[in-house]
């Protein structure tokens, strides 16, 4: 039997990166002759803790973290497959990817340009202890390297010759079209996203507004993980639950996924254009990163430059349901052919059966 452990900072079904990047795998690759096993720092009541200002817990956090990981350590096997899923320690040293490289074959798999500073707000009086170098050491010790978009395979290249793009990919049988809204409910543009990334929203904020005062018949709807009043909507978050989230997804009529056009956002692998996408919901996106590899524009989706391009596109959707459901339908039809778990379980099965 093959082993394989998964070496990550969060429990399972709680990181978007790790449930679409390798958690939706391990059924697959168990089929197929791997045995797995996930080892994770932050419990659920770490987590909260983690994420706040709080000093004392974060410390208590790092000590007890640095017991779980040696003791990982003394019990994976020689010569196993370690599967790290953008860091194993949450501080910016590479001892313990460095560590568990000499006693099996490391893989190395990543979604952001975790190479550049990205601290949250709550974090970032301690955005010292980050190392922007910790990325590419891990890279230059792994035997196998996974990048999520083009753009951040060049950068492992520099660093490690067997590098290789798995996107970030979806599970369609889980993400699928829903049962059509009514015709008198309103529209709904919709975004989702986590707590750290809910800035990228408010990038777009003042077009929102226009198309409010425009539109009586159009309301927003904004997914994650908090609930607070956005006051130039007038609306209440939607708290994101993993119980709920496709009928919350399914609300949507129209996706958006603002982003600036700056170096970490390149290293975005566009997700949540992904998720609208798989749901058969238009999607419009701004023209950054992978985005453009993932629309084509007036095709599949839609992909904006500028506030102007924005208004224009989102209002085009707005007043045309046959426009919504043409988009919808193709971004769907390219989910399932490039983008979808069907359509790269066996190129994964194939990297790691090559160790």
């Amino acid at each position: 039997m093959k082993k394989i452990y998964f070496l990550t900072l969060h429990r399972p079904n709680r990181s978007p990166s790790q449930r679409f990047r390798f958690e939706q795998y391990v059924s697959f690759l168990q089929e197929n002759g791997f045995e797995t096993q996930h080892f994770f720092l932050l419990s659920a009541i770490d987590d909260k803790r983690f994420y706040s200002s709080r000093i004392f817990p974060k410390i208590w956090i790092l000590i007890k973290s640095t017991f779980i990981l040696f003791k990982t350590y003394f019990t994976v096997e020689h010569g196993s497959i370690i599967f790290v899923q953008r860091e194993c320690f949450m501080l910016g040293t590479a001892f313990f990817e460095k560590l568990f490289a000499l006693k099996g074959k490391l893989v190395f798999d990543f979604d952001d340009a975790i190479w550049l500073q990205n601290v949250s707000e709550e974090n970032k009086k301690f955005s010292f202890l980050k190392n922007p170098n910790k990325t590419s050491e891990i890279i230059k010790i792994s035997k196998l390297v996974i990048a999520g978009n083009q753009y951040l395979a060049d950068y492992a290249k520099q660093f490690n010759s067997d590098v290789h793009v798995i996107p970030t990919t979806i599970d369609t049988d889980y993400h699928k079209p829903q049962v059509a809204k009514k015709q008198n409910e309103k529209l709904i543009i919709g975004w989702t996203g986590s707590r750290t990334t809910v800035q990228y929203f408010f990038v777009i904020l003042p077009v929102l507004q226009r198309l409010k005062a425009k539109y009586d018949n159009v309301s927003f709807k904004v997914i994650c993980e908090e609930a607070f009043y956005m006051d130039e909507l007038g609306i209440t978050t939607t708290v994101w639950s993993s119980a709920k989230e496709i009928e919350q997804l399914a609300e949507i009529d129209i996706g958006i996924m603002p982003l600036p056009d700056d170096e970490w956002s390149k290293g975005k692998c566009g997700f949540k254009g992904l998720q609208y996408m798989a749901m058969q919901v238009p999607a419009v996106m701004s023209a950054v990163g992978m985005n453009t590899e993932i629309i084509q524009h007036g095709v599949n989706g839609f992909l904006a430059h500028n506030d102007e391009e924005w208004f224009t596109i989102l209002s085009q959707l707005i007043e045309s349901a046959e426009l919504r459901k043409i988009i919808g339908e193709a971004g769907r039809k390219t989910i399932l052919e490039k983008y979808s778990v069907a359509a790269n379980k066996n190129k994964y099965l194939t990297l790691l059966n090559s160790l």
